[in-house]
């Protein structure tokens, strides 16, 4: 038998969504939670296993500490901002289970294995990039000396095991929903503009665009394109069809789900023939043809990173799209019905108050149902952060989020400091959400859906909070920097 492994994505700060599915670890303006698709993979692959989402399932860390005492290894996803607080759970969880072995995954142990080694002794080994096999190999007790793509310590110095390739056969892996419905109640998942309840999974991994603020391909699901087989991807979708009736949406979560037109357009044909209701990212570079057929097929909204709409910081980013593609694209998806939530990013490379102003009138001209305006998070391993870095772009105290998990700006520029660009998140929100139009539709779907009329007023009071406490970190920012203005020339 493997050792008894616990798979575990970690009690964090409260509705931090951090890590094995998340994209941007955060907590949210309005509470969402996304699957641990990649927990999922190796938790199917070990007899015995369990995956424990914690976040999601409102699992304190008193509980999980008390529900590691009954497994052998651990394998924790971490993530940058969650990663101080994950050391402090591991050392707990030792303490109670001396004997229990622990690994780290995920992006932020991916690209500093040295310094987590060294910042948490009670890591055994940190995987780099994809852990699936690797775990698995350590749970049926292959020795660590034998096992590609990790790093551990060895008498006080850091082994780098080499690099595993990236895994070829996606087929030969477990289906996730197999998981989820041994392991999650998906009841407990939420994400404000997909359906409730939902499931989401990947039919693919990996991702060739170059986006330099990108996290998962930079870190760890890589720039190679990978796919499953079409008739893997529809025969886990007849069987979780069976599984949850209830669920009114699935989502395809992959890094770039329709890149390829001839495979999205097969796959599409093997879904239309169940009758589902399903999402899924998108490119703006997709064309009308592969849009008609995945509407066809069942497709009901599309998540589509549109970043900025000024084509030079684009240019910088490497989108690998333009503006004028994003605005036919929008087009195209309005003329099929298409719902779209639109993510934006402020803060990215070149940004300057008139490029935040472009952005914004950008936005209301496309009017896409939902949008979603974040800052932009430099996280190492990417080459935003490297750009960053070099060009001292980086605020002082480097802080990606407050005491309770919101992203905070942590870049800003020559004339647009941080605290401007946080704020503009805001001024965002309000001119985009209180145009007639996006009230219309707000007022519309809470009149005639009793369900999202709950869910909208919950949302709101979310948003309100997270904006106040935002308000607050920008007014003390202003007034530490005014401070520290006053105070220079007093010592000249």
């Amino acid at each position: 038998m493997p050792l008894k492994t616990l798979f575990l994505n970690p009690p964090s700060f409260e509705n931090f969504d951090g890590g094995a599915g998340s994209r941007w670890p955060a907590t949210r303006e309005i509470e969402s939670y996304w699957y641990p698709v990649w927990l999922a993979y190796p938790a199917g692959m070990l007899e015995g296993s369990r995956l424990l989402d914690a976040p999601s399932h409102h699992v304190s860390a008193e509980e999980t500490i008390k529900i590691a005492r009954d497994y052998e290894f651990l394998v924790l996803f971490t993530s940058t901002p969650g990663f101080p607080g994950d050391i402090r759970l591991v050392k707990k969880i030792r303490e109670m289970n001396p004997k229990i072995k622990i690994a780290f995954v995920g992006p932020h142990v991916s690209v500093l294995p040295e310094r987590s080694l060294k910042d948490c002794p009670e890591i055994d080994f940190v995987v780099r990039k994809e852990f699936d096999y690797a775990a698995c190999e350590f749970a049926n007790g292959k020795p660590l000396e034998e096992i590609l793509g990790i790093s551990y310590l060895k008498n006080g110095t850091v082994v780098h095991a080499a690099d595993r390739p990236e895994v070829q056969d996606l087929d030969s892996l477990p289906h996730v929903t197999e998981i989820y419905r041994r392991d999650l109640d998906v009841t407990r998942y939420n994400v404000p503009f997909l359906l409730y309840p939902y499931v989401s999974l990947y039919t693919t991994r990996g991702c060739p665009a170059q986006c330099t603020f990108c996290l998962w391909p930079q870190t760890l699901s890589g720039h190679p394109w990978r796919k499953r087989s079409t008739d893997d991807v529809a025969s886990e979708m007849a069987k979780a069809k069976e599984f949850w009736p209830n669920v009114r949406e699935f989502f395809f979560d992959d890094d770039t789900f329709n890149i390829q037109k001839v495979r999205t357009i097969e796959l599409c044909s093997k879904l239309k023939p169940l009758k589902l209701t399903w999402s899924c990212t998108s490119r703006v570079t997709t064309d009308y043809e592969t849009l008609k057929a995945m509407k066809e097929a069942g497709c009901r909204l599309l998540i589509v990173g549109y970043e900025s709409g000024d084509q030079q910081i684009l240019k910088n980013i490497k989108k690998g799209a333009t503006v004028e593609r994003a605005r036919q694209f929008t087009k195209d998806c309005h003329k099929l019905g298409l719902v779209v939530h639109g993510d934006f990013i402020l803060g990215l490379p070149g940004e300057t108050h008139e490029t935040i102003n472009t952005t914004i009138a950008f936005a209301k001209e496309l009017d896409v149902e939902t949008i979603q305006v974040s800052v932009a998070h430099a996280y190492p391993g990417t080459e935003l952060y490297d750009y960053a870095v070099k060009n001292g772009f980086m605020v002082g105290d480097n802080k990606m989020v407050d005491e309770g998990g919101h992203q905070l700006a942590h870049i800003q520029y020559p004339g647009l400091p941080a605290e401007e660009i946080l704020e503009s998140v805001h001024r965002f929100y309000d001119e985009y959400y209180f145009r007639p139009k996006a009230v219309f539709r707000i007022l519309r779907k809470a009149a005639f859906h009793a369900a999202d009329r709950k869910r909208l007023y919950h949302e709101a009071k979310a948003f309100l909070k997270v904006r106040s406490m935002r308000t607050k970190w920008v007014k003390d920012k202003r007034e530490k920097d005014d401070s520290a203005a006053a105070v220079a020339p007093a010592k000249a």
